[in-house]
């Protein structure tokens, strides 16, 4: 699918090319407005077969199957799981502490990178993508859509997204959780500072719905490696006090225990954690 209008930011053509031949498929069932490839929870007379049922008055006779006719001497019709599109809610967070980098782009820089190119990848597969960007509340909602536009749309709120003080996933999760009717993929780009019970609850009220839920943990190598030497002053970029200390003394107390993004992955069930280092 080609890219159409103006020189994209988020864009690049060498990624895209060689992301092009990539397919995005639903793990659990979704449910859509349109044919596609994935799973739907209802039944149908389409593709993939799933059980019979007794026929009833007004049955197409094609559907019936004669082989447990000529067995039973009853007649069945074949049901199939019915396939649909599905919808994608990009969830970008624009807190401060996403500004943070070590190197040319922030991590904010490249969620929106990433963000950008799984929407020309949903688009390219016919199904719907949709984006909401937020930091200690949501700062705007584009609702899925299906049509190339949908990309330019999706760049331009990723261009106007800037870093805003404090966050809240946990709550910006129950929030779409409320919002989302359907069975949907979920996609989170955070680097998941805050409270890791609060963000597990709100993860969980997204899988009660049934939604497919993957969360991309964006984090800067200096986060976890510590790589400065001697005496440093750290600032917290969402308001939080200045700390004046040896590098080597967090490392000593911090890698060796578990970190928060640890306890994530097992806590996760059915979502699927991935980690990001932005380099």
């Amino acid at each position: 699918m080609p890219i159409h209008g103006p020189k994209s930011r988020y864009l690049d053509p060498q990624v895209l090319e060689r992301i092009g031949s990539l397919q995005l498929a639903a793990r659990q069932v979704v449910e859509g407005l349109r044919v596609g490839m994935h799973k739907s929870p209802r039944r149908g007379f389409s593709t993939e077969f799933a059980h019979h049922r007794p026929y009833a008055a007004g049955d197409a006779v094609r559907h019936v199957d004669w082989r447990v006719y000529g067995r039973t001497e009853r007649y069945y019709v074949k049901l199939y799981d019915a396939e649909t599109n599905f919808d994608t809610y990009l969830l970008l967070d624009a807190s401060s502490s996403m500004r943070y980098g070590s190197t040319k782009h922030s991590k904010l820089e490249y969620a929106k990178f990433m963000a950008a190119s799984l929407a020309y990848l949903i688009i390219a597969q016919r199904d719907s993508v949709g984006l909401a960007v937020f930091d200690s509340q949501l700062r705007s909602f584009v609702p899925p859509g299906g049509t190339q536009g949908m990309i330019a749309t999706i760049e331009r709120k990723l261009l106007e997204a800037k870093p805003e003080p404090r966050t809240d996933v946990a709550g910006l999760l129950h929030e779409i959780a409320q919002r989302i009717k359907r069975r949907s993929f979920v996609m989170l780009f955070s680097d998941l500072f805050g409270s890791v019970d609060e963000l597990v609850k709100g993860l969980d009220h997204l899988a009660f719905g049934g939604h497919n839920i993957s969360v991309f943990h964006t984090l800067d190598p200096h986060e976890l490696e510590l790589p400065m030497t001697g005496t440093c002053r750290f600032v917290g970029l969402e308001g939080e006090a200045e700390i004046t200390t040896q590098p080597k003394r967090i490392r000593s107390i911090k890698l060796p225990a578990a970190p928060p993004r640890i306890r994530l992955k097992h806590s996760f069930k059915r979502k699927e954690w991935v980690l990001l280092f932005k380099v």
